[in-house]
């Protein structure tokens, strides 16, 4: 058995940095990726002419049903054309979702319907990544520790879909009314495991690496093109397939890209993570900069921020613009009750366009070639302004947050690498990880 040429999967990512995080995971394991942040045109597309998957990322876990209804039908029609076996929409790890905002179970039924699938099977664990799912409950860790999602301390108070449930098959009930199973532990290590197809979605479990590569057998032996829906999990189970076929080399990038003198982040996220990670480069070589996101969501200016940061650069360190320090940060308060009135998603785009705007007047005026933006709904929202078009996988950090190179028609931009992270993401010296030019640890 071989795979088959051309396009093996296609994916689309309810944001930024999850989207980039399934290339990531492609691209270092030998499968050529590129990821394109709007339905690329045929020029664009043809820029890349060996890649072997392609995604689109999208900022659909910041935004309503009615906007998956607009947006994600051209996207799965795009993919659905370039004859990938797999379709994938890919969530977060952690199911950031609920009914009303990222809903993944309209997002299921979009895809499902465009794709022409039946059952849909739906992984979001990751061993690798210290997420597991038993018998329909996911767990991830935070710090040494494993938790059960409704008891994790990041997720359970997350600011926007704080997770009360960790079945996840009754989590994505609330979202949808197709038929939600799982397929458990004691299913896959049957002798002969098969799937479990219900005509709606079916929940895998995993454990194990093992685990893994039975579940990437599962989703390849289904009739195709198959649409498939969780983490980046889906990418690690199929590879894990491949490679004990024989049909993917087991090769792993790790090389990073070498340091540089300067770099600028910029970050959206309240995660307790980020606070860490902020913490650690204001003691070590970063200037952290506030963004008033009390006044950018009430319209108004970020060139206070804008001049801060270049005074940052002239005096030898590199400027980190947050909008808080952690989710007990003042600000975090005083930035809610500017948002009196104004909904959330609208508040979201805001902010994160002001990150973009003044990380693109940094980057033009000071010719800097790399950056980070930090949290997932950031990054969406602060990439469209840069204006690029696409990412590909330059380096490894940890699994989730490499450093990507940017792809773009403005001169000023060409030869951008940049990092986008989720709030969840990275170790406490990950800013200056960047700046060292990545590297698996």
């Amino acid at each position: 058995m071989s795979l088959p040429d051309g396009i093996l999967i296609g994916w689309v990512g309810d944001d930024f940095t999850g989207s980039a995080a399934s290339m990531e995971v492609l691209e270092f394991s030998g499968v050529p990726a590129v990821l394109f942040l709007d339905v690329p045109t045929p020029e664009q597309l043809a820029r890349f002419p060996d890649v072997r998957a392609v995604g689109v990322a999208t900022t659909a876990r910041s935004h309503a049903p009615d906007w998956m209804d607009r947006h994600l039908p051209p996207i799965f029609d795009f993919l659905r054309k370039t004859g990938a076996p797999v379709i994938h929409y890919k969530t977060c790890s952690t199911l950031d979702s609920a009914p009303h905002v990222g809903s993944i179970g309209r997002a299921i039924e979009i895809g499902q319907g465009a794709v022409g699938s039946d059952t849909v099977p739906f992984l979001v664990a990751a061993p690798i990544m210290r997420r597991y799912q038993a018998f329909g409950h996911l767990f991830a860790s935070a710090g040494a520790d494993v938790y059960r999602l409704d008891r994790h301390p990041v997720m359970a108070r997350h600011p926007a879909t704080p997770m009360t449930e960790s079945d996840v098959a009754r989590h994505l009930s609330a979202q949808t009314d197709l038929p939600v199973g799982v397929q458990t532990v004691e299913d896959l290590e049957r002798d002969a495991p098969t799937f479990l197809a219900n005509g709606g979605i079916v929940t895998l479990d995993a454990m194990t690496d093992s685990h893994m590569g039975t579940n990437g057998a599962l989703i390849w032996a289904r009739p195709q093109p198959c649409f498939v829906a969780g983490s980046q999990g889906i990418e690690y189970a199929l590879i894990a397939h491949w490679r004990a076929t024989g049909d993917l080399p087991h090769t792993v990038r790790t090389d990073g890209v070498g340091s540089v003198d300067r770099i600028v982040a910029v970050s959206g996220s309240v995660s307790p993570t980020t606070a860490d990670q902020i913490a650690w480069a204001g003691a070590n070589g970063f200037e952290v900069i506030a963004l008033d996101a009390a006044s950018v969501v009430a319209g108004g200016s970020a060139d206070a921020t804008f001049d801060a940061a270049i005074r940052a650069l002239e005096a030898g360190r590199d400027p980190l613009i947050c909008t808080a320090r952690g989710p007990d940060d003042p600000a975090v308060a005083r930035m809610k009750a500017a948002c009196d009135g104004i909904d959330a998603e609208t508040a979201n785009a805001r902010i994160g366009a002001a990150l973009g705007q003044v990380l693109k007047r940094i980057l033009t005026q000071t010719g800097l070639t790399r950056a980070v933006i930090s949290g997932g709904d950031t990054s969406g929202h602060a990439c469209r302004e840069l204006g690029l078009f696409a990412f590909t996988a330059l380096a490894p950090t940890i699994p989730g947050a490499a450093l990507l190179q940017a792809h773009s028609d403005d001169p000023a931009l060409v030869g951008l690498q940049l990092a986008l992270k989720g709030g969840q993401m990275g170790s406490d010296d990950y800013f200056g990880w960047i700046k060292r030019g990545g590297g698996a640890a």
